[in-house]
């Protein structure tokens, strides 16, 4: 089995050192970068996760997130963002920049490396899954399963991992509605704390980013969400 390759992005030296040094023993690859600016040289494609510090200096983790989202290259990896801004306004900043999870300081290594596996595990677990099927469509909109790609008429749909997996759910159970509960327990899995408004705010980005189908994902007050058509 391929090691699961980490980058930690902090400002703070020792945290980082010591971050790498318990991931190692936990048998995982790491590599540090104490700025955004420094971690953008990088070849970020070869990381598995990404655990990002939310302020740094010119460019915050959330900017740094923000900007890895717009590339198509870089949009799926996984991040934990690492703040001592915990409000809940900011979590919900980080999860509606695509955030796997969001661990706020001061935290214990123990509860680090529980996220981390968490996230890791929920990863390699929707691998298998892409092979269920190839392709599922309706009308111009189709997902790619084994890609995990979306487009409209033959145009790529930038989704995070999140936005695809909710969109591959509601699309291949038409008509079926899913409350929050449900969307969290799939999609969110073995996450510790998610807000329920972070279902909202998933399903809002989700609808504008796939334009004319986002009136298909329709809200069923009190009971949940549902894609018709």
């Amino acid at each position: 089995m391929a090691t699961t390759r980490i980058l930690v992005v902090d400002d703070e030296e020792d945290l980082c050192e010591i971050l790498k040094f318990n991931l190692e023993i936990e048998g995982y690859d790491v590599d540090t970068a104490n700025s955004a600016e420094e971690a953008l040289t990088l070849d970020l494609t070869k990381y598995n996760l990404l655990l990002l510090d939310v302020m740094m200096g010119e460019i915050s983790g959330f900017k740094m997130a923000n900007m890895l989202r717009k590339n198509e290259k870089t949009a799926r990896i996984p991040i934990i963002f690492l703040t001592a801004k915990d409000t809940e306004n900011d979590m919900l900043t980080g999860f509606n920049l695509g955030a796997d999870d969001y661990i706020s300081k001061p935290f214990s290594i123990k509860e680090v490396m529980a996220r981390v596996k968490a996230v890791v595990r929920r990863t390699a677990a929707a691998k298998p899954q892409v092979e269920e099927s190839e392709l599922l469509t309706y009308e111009t909109l189709s997902l790619d399963i084994k890609r995990i790609k979306a487009s409209i008429d033959g145009e790529e749909v930038t989704l995070t991992k999140k936005e695809f997996e909710i969109l591959k759910l509601l699309l291949e159970n038409k008509g079926n509605v899913f409350s929050r509960e449900e969307i969290l327990s799939r999609i969110w899995k073995d996450e510790v704390y998610v807000l329920d408004r972070t279902i909202d705010v998933n399903i809002t980005r989700l609808r504008k980013k796939i334009g004319p189908y986002g009136k298909n994902i329709v809200t069923r007050l009190g009971f949940g969400y549902c894609f018709e058509g």
